[in-house]
């Protein structure tokens, strides 16, 4: 994973965000802030007009990256190797690092927010071999927040064991009519890493389908959209760099790992809509917790 070796060569990329304070905080004020991270349909505008209003209220300051713009790419819905998964968590270090030299931000107050695909990169950066070979020097995340998380399962998925997750604590939030990111899979990952010691929360949004979040309630159709099948057992372990079959616990061959890939975790198709009471719901539920982690 190139995320674990810092001296590894990467590819040039310029990170782009915008970053939205509350209108109404003091001047001399040091805010705690929250990088949202967008999914595979890139950043969508209820970013802006829901989640960076709602936090803002709460005195939250908001950095919505833009990780597909710089990088030629408008969405990665049907064909996710478009952009490296690794880009999304590098592009939230960058932005942890740039509001930790802020002087409205409070760097000791940074969370991070993911939807979907950038539900990987929440998780993700809290895996302390991935802080340690690619966030800024010195900082982490004090928070993350996985909104139907598409990263619970398959490669995606990093192995669970006692001292790969640091002590910052995390939310899940998901609907239980997710069928392009299960909810089965994302509340067992999430209760493996509280199991491994890591604080975690888990809310289920009853009958909110993917992207619940949506303003619209028309139920959209994603025939095309390449998925991870609901109970896929594989999993990257970023201590020995390999890829296990949960079940067993086994290192897995590149041979044995494509075959279990194309058998039991590769498919397609999905739906998704908006829901209004499930979105007031996650919003009330991602407020509570980072009003208690970022205090």
């Amino acid at each position: 994973m190139d995320l674990i070796q810092p001296s590894r060569p990467r590819p040039a990329a310029t990170a782009q965000g915008e970053l939205i304070l509350p209108a109404n905080a003091p001047a001399d004020a040091r805010l705690p802030a929250v990088v949202l991270v967008h999914g595979a349909g890139g950043v969508f505008p209820e970013e802006r007009t829901y989640w960076a209003k709602l936090l803002n209220e709460q005195g939250i300051a908001v950095f919505v990256i833009d990780v597909f713009s710089p990088r030629g790419v408008k969405s990665t819905g049907e064909d996710q190797s478009l952009v490296p998964f690794a880009a999304d968590t590098a592009d939230a270090f960058a932005a942890l690092g740039m509001l930790a030299g802020h002087p409205r931000i409070d760097p000791k107050r940074i969370a991070v927010m993911g939807f979907s695909r950038g539900g990987i990169t929440a998780v993700r950066s809290g895996v302390l071999p991935i802080i340690k070979g690619a966030a800024p020097s010195g900082l982490r995340f004090a928070a993350h927040v996985a909104l139907y998380s598409s990263g619970c399962a398959d490669v995606f998925a990093v192995t669970t064991k006692p001292g790969v997750f640091g002590p910052e604590p995390m939310l899940f939030v998901h609907g239980d009519a997710d069928d392009y990111a299960y909810m089965s899979d994302c509340r067992s990952y999430a209760q493996r890493i509280a199991a491994a010691g890591t604080p975690t929360e888990f809310v289920v949004l009853p009958g909110a389908r993917h992207k619940f979040d949506l303003d619209s309630s028309r139920r959209i159709n994603l025939p095309a959209n390449s998925k991870t099948k609901e109970g896929c057992p594989l999993e990257y372990d970023v201590i020995d760099m390999k890829t296990r079959d949960r079940r067993s616990g086994d290192a897995l061959s590149q041979d044995k790992a494509k075959e279990i890939k194309r058998e039991l975790c590769a498919d397609k198709g999905a739906t998704m809509g908006g829901d209004n009471k499930a979105r007031e719901a996650a919003g009330a539920a991602v407020i509570a917790f980072l009003n208690k982690t970022l205090k």
